[in-house]
C-alpha cells in the first residue's frame, strides 16, 4: 500500500471522478465498473498508467506506486474468482470473521460488556419512562445517537476499550457509525445545530408565553405565522420543544364525569344536530354547556357559555358562584345584549341538564325566535367542542391561583379576548375563531 497521504484539496478532486466511490486521507475506493474496466483494458494492452489517465485520473495526485498496486491487487483478484473478485466485498460483510473458538477469559468478557450494556441501556429507558409518564404510553425505541452515547458510557466506566466492535453488534449499530459520531468533525456538526436550535428555542418560547397562554406545538406555529411572521415547520416545533423540555399542558380523561340528569318534571327536546357541528355557516348551531372552576381554598365558581359550533368563537358567558338557573338565563340574555349576527334557522344545542329542560329557559329561547336542540342522555359526544373548550380553557388559564370570585372573572375575560381574537386554531384554516367569522362573511 502506498503510504502518500492525500491533501484536503487532492480528496475533493478525486470525489469529482464518476470511477471513485469514496476517498479519506490514506486511499481511494474505486467503483466496481471502473475495476472491471481496467481489467479489460489491460488485457487489451494499455498500461496501468495510460488506463487510470483516460479514466479521468491526475497521475501526480494518485500516485505511480498506488496505480500499479491497485491493479496487481485487481489482476489476481480476476484470476482468482472472475468478475465476482473485482466486487467490494465490503458490501456483503462487516470485518473479518473470527475463525478460532473463544476462550473461557475472552466469553466471560464479552459477558460483563453485554451485562453491563443492558444494565446501562435500562437506566436510560427508566429515566425517558419517567419523563413521559403523563402521555400515552408508546414502544420506547433509542435512536443510533442514544445508543453511541450508550456505548462510549459503557466503554468509559468499564475500561472496555477492546469491546467496540462486540458493543456495537449488540446495540445494533456499526462500528464506522460509532467512530464517525466521535469524531472532532461530527462533533463540530453538533455543536453548530445545538447553538442554532438555541437561537429557535428563544422565538418558539416567545410564542409559548404570548399573552400568558401556554401553548401546544400547532398553537405555537401558528401563533408564530399570525404574530411574529416566522415560518417554521410543525416537526421542528416539535423536536424543539423535545429537545428543550418545553412542555404543554395535557388534559387527562376523566372517566367520571357525568352528564346532568333532566328531572322528570322538565321537558326534554330532540338532538336536531345528530353532531353535524360544522354546517359552512356562522351563527347557525350554537352550543352551550356549564363548567365548574375551582380556585383559592377549595373554592368553586361556575362558567356557563353559548359557543358558535363554525367558528369556535364564544358569542356570551357568565361567571357565577351559584349554579341556579340564573347562570343560564344571564347567558341568553347576554348573547341578546351582544347583537350577536345569527342566521336564519339558528338554534341553540345542550345537553339533558336541568337548566336546558326548565321551562323558564325553553320559554326565553322561543322568545329569542331560536329553535333547541338536546344531546342524547348521558352522550358527552353529541356535545363534544363545547366540552374541547372547556378543556382548553382550565388547560391555558390560571383559575386555581386566584383566590376571590372577582379575580376569576378577570381571569376569564381575559382569556375569552385572546381565544376569539389571538389563538389560531388549526382546523380554522389557522385563524382565530373572531377572522374565521369574517372570513365566512365574506365569501357568504
Amino acid at each position: 500500500m502506498s503510504k502518500k497521504l492525500f491533501t484536503t484539496y487532492e480528496q475533493k478532486l478525486l470525489k469529482k471522478n464518476p470511477y471513485v466511490k469514496s476517498v479519506s486521507e490514506k486511499g481511494i475506493t474505486y467503483t466496481d465498473e471502473f475495476k472491471a474496466l481496467a481489467i479489460k483494458e489491460y488485457e487489451a494492452g494499455k498500461g496501468p498508467k495510460r488506463i487510470f489517465e483516460d479514466a479521468g485520473f491526475d497521475i501526480e495526485a494518485v500516485g505511480m506506486e498506488r496505480v500499479h498496486s491497485s491493479l496487481k491487487r485487481w489482476k489476481i483478484a480476476y484470476q482468482t474468482n472472475g468478475a465476482s473478485g473485482l466486487e467490494d466485498s465490503r458490501k456483503y460483510h462487516s470485518g473479518r470473521p473470527l475463525e478460532r473458538e473463544l476462550s473461557l477469559e475472552e466469553k466471560y468478557a464479552r459477558l460483563e460488556a453485554q451485562n453491563a450494556l443492558l444494565k446501562a441501556e435500562n437506566e436510560l429507558l427508566k429515566k425517558i419512562d419517567l419523563a413521559g409518564k403523563d402521555v400515552e404510553k408508546e414502544e420506547v425505541k433509542l435512536t443510533d445517537e442514544q445508543k453511541f452515547q450508550l456505548i462510549y458510557t459503557v466503554i468509559k466506566k468499564y475500561k472496555l476499550k477492546r469491546m467496540v466492535q462486540h458493543l456495537c453488534v449488540l446495540a445494533g449499530v456499526s462500528r464506522s457509525g460509532y467512530y464517525r459520531y466521535f469524531s472532532e468533525e461530527a462533533a463540530n456538526r453538533r455543536q453548530a445545530r445545538h447553538q442554532e436550535d438555541e437561537k429557535v428555542k428563544e422565538v418558539i418560547l416567545k410564542a409559548f408565553h404570548f399573552r400568558g397562554r401556554s401553548k401546544g406545538a400547532r398553537q405555537i406555529k401558528m401563533t408564530l405565522e399570525d404574530q411574529f411572521k416566522i415560518t417554521y415547520n410543525l416537526k421542528r416545533i416539535r423536536r424543539i420543544m423535545k429537545k428543550f423540555q418545553i412542555i404543554c399542558p395535557i388534559r387527562k380523561a376523566n372517566p367520571y364525569r357525568r352528564m346532568a340528569k333532566a328531572t322528570k318534571e322538565h321537558r326534554t327536546l330532540p338532538n336536531l344536530l345528530n353532531r353535524q357541528f360544522k354546517q359552512g355557516i356562522a351563527g347557525k348551531v350554537l352550543l352551550t354547556d356549564i363548567t365548574y372552576l375551582s380556585y383559592g381554598k377549595g373554592k368553586r365558581a361556575y362558567l356557563s357559555t353559548i359557543k358558535d359550533a363554525e367558528t369556535n368563537e364564544i358569542l356570551a358567558y357568565e361567571v357565577s358562584n351559584k349554579l341556579t338557573l340564573d347562570i343560564a338565563l344571564n347567558t341568553l340574555k347576554k348573547l341578546k345584549k351582544n347583537r350577536v349576527k345569527l342566521s336564519e334557522g339558528a338554534f341553540i344545542h345542550s345537553d339533558q341538564g336541568f337548566h336546558y329542560t326548565n321551562p323558564q329557559f325553553q320559554k326565553l329561547v322561543k322568545k329569542m325566535g331560536l329553535g333547541q336542540s338536546m344531546s342524547r342522555r348521558g352522550n358527552c359526544w353529541d356535545n363534544a367542542p363545547q366540552e374541547s373548550f372547556f378543556g382548553h380553557l382550565k388547560d391555558e388559564t390560571n383559575i386555581k391561583s386566584c383566590e376571590l370570585l372577582e379575580d376569576v372573572k378577570r381571569e376569564i375575560k381575559s382569556y375569552m379576548i385572546y381565544y376569539n381574537n389571538y389563538r389560531g386554531q388549526w382546523n380554522l384554516k389557522k385563524m382565530t375563531p373572531a377572522q374565521y367569522r369574517h372570513h365566512l362573511f365574506q365569501v357568504a
